[in-house]
């Protein structure tokens, strides 16, 4: 197995990232700071030899944001060593999520989430999601239906059905997430409706409460097609963007009829609660 990383300056990660995902659709690693590197963000993909993009072709998608590429073996047992790195997370003292290798919650009125990534991205321990569950939490009492755009593992989803949301829906564009997302439903005893979609191509459905963890690129891309329609969940919580992406992200959307409510941000990025205006 090979480790095909890149290392570009965090001012312009996002860009490179999409970029990156074309490449590289079913995802890729983040490391922030590699090796005490400040303002250096590192995405990393792993494959067999003759399976990775090339070099220039990595080189060409990073552009004017590269540091350096690098290749390197990986030891046979990365799959299990990766789990050293994914831990439990506790969110307000009330949603607990965690890896089905690790022990249950041990105290009592905690809902707990127990995803496995599998092929799939999304642990609840990146900054971007983890914002996406907290501001989760802040609308638990709205109930409603729940559509989360771009699902990767599921967890938003899973998190949104034991919360209380009703239907529930989750959409992909990479089958490996679609899988992860279905399989991880049923470990966790919840009914989710899950379906595979281009968000470039296809306008985004709408619901009483929509998440979206998606490139900025594609958070635009979605506003663009609610505005076209005349069609707004009645909140948003978006991520997925840097924090000097903010401001553009909140004008897509105010286009399409939402008003932002609030702006979190860690670790450089942001994550924004919108309400129907």
């Amino acid at each position: 197995m090979i480790r095909l990383a890149i290392r570009c300056r965090r001012e312009q990660a996002e860009t490179a990232l999409a970029e990156l995902l074309e490449l590289a659709p079913g995802g890729v690693e983040e490391v922030s700071a590699p090796d005490g590197l400040e303002g250096v963000v590192e995405y990393a993909i792993y494959g067999a030899p003759g399976e990775l993009p090339e070099l220039g072709a990595l080189q060409a998608a990073a552009g004017g944001a590269l540091v350096e590429v690098h290749s390197e073996r990986v030891p046979d047992d990365w799959s299990e060593r990766w789990k050293r790195f994914y831990h439990p997370v506790l969110l307000d003292g009330r949603l607990y999520v965690r890896p089905p290798w690790e022990r249950p919650a041990e105290r009592g009125g905690v809902t707990e989430v127990v995803i496995d990534p599998g092929r799939a991205f999304g642990t609840g321990t990146h900054a971007t999601t983890g914002m996406c569950l907290a501001l989760l939490l802040e609308l638990s009492d709205r109930g409603g239906s729940f559509c989360d755009l771009g699902c990767g593992s599921g967890v938003l989803a899973i998190a949104a059905a034991k919360l209380g949301f009703e239907p529930v829906f989750a959409l992909d564009y990479e089958q490996a997430a679609i899988a992860e997302t279905d399989r991880n439903a049923r470990m966790n005893g919840v009914q989710l409706r899950v379906e595979r979609a281009d968000l470039r191509e296809r306008r985004a459905p709408t619901a009483d409460v929509v998440t979206a963890n998606l490139t900025a690129p594609l958070l635009a891309r979605v506003a663009e097609h609610w505005a076209d329609a005349g069609e707004r969940p009645r909140a948003l919580i978006a991520s997925g963007f840097l924090e000097s992406e903010a401001r553009a992200v909140r004008a897509a959307f105010e286009r399409a009829g939402l008003r932002e409510e609030r702006l979190a941000r860690t670790a450089g990025w942001g994550a924004a609660l919108l309400l129907e205006r």
